[in-house]
């Protein structure tokens, strides 16, 4: 998509995960330390992530939230630009390790709230790497804005691409 045809949201996110990608080792790890954390516990990180963060979010406290969680999770797993979800890429990993328990931790994910969500999608993304999978930061962090939707949508869509691979 062009940046013509691209929402002011869309241009916002892929000029956060650039900035996350141009991220030092230093800050990198800095992000990774509060993996899981929410923002007003984080520690040693609040420069590195509002230097990421674009200018326009910059104080809507929810959003502030999600990108935070996307930043500290982006260290743990390598990237990927493709418009995959997490559903098809837990597929994948799903897939090489034939494990009950995969289930069982994405179901866990899926029935989160805003509250468990970043524990819970801490441990799936380490998860992917562990098993080399590749994240669409981009996409997640998409999702993630939607994830409160009465209508849950996001989970329904990862469900659906996880279980049955649409």
């Amino acid at each position: 998509m062009s940046n013509q045809e691209s929402t002011p949201r869309q241009r916002q996110i892929a000029e956060f995960v650039a900035n996350l990608e141009r991220l030092d080792a230093a800050g990198r790890a800095r992000l990774k330390r509060n993996a899981g954390r929410r923002l007003n516990e984080a520690r040693d990180v609040q420069r590195v992530f509002f230097q990421a963060l674009p200018y326009a979010l910059a104080g809507r406290a929810f959003e502030e939230e999600i990108y935070f969680l996307v930043a500290t999770l982006y260290p743990l797993a390598d990237s990927r630009n493709d418009s995959t979800n997490l559903g098809q890429t837990m597929r994948r990993v799903r897939q090489t390790r034939e494990s009950e328990s995969i289930d069982r931790r994405f179901q866990s994910l899926l029935d989160s709230n805003s509250e468990q969500l970043p524990f819970r999608l801490r441990q799936i993304v380490r998860l992917a790497a562990a098993s080399e999978q590749t994240i669409d930061w981009a996409q997640l962090l998409q999702d993630l804005l939607a994830w409160e939707h009465p209508e849950r949508y996001i989970q329904l869509r990862w469900a659906r691409n996880y279980f049955v691979g649409e």
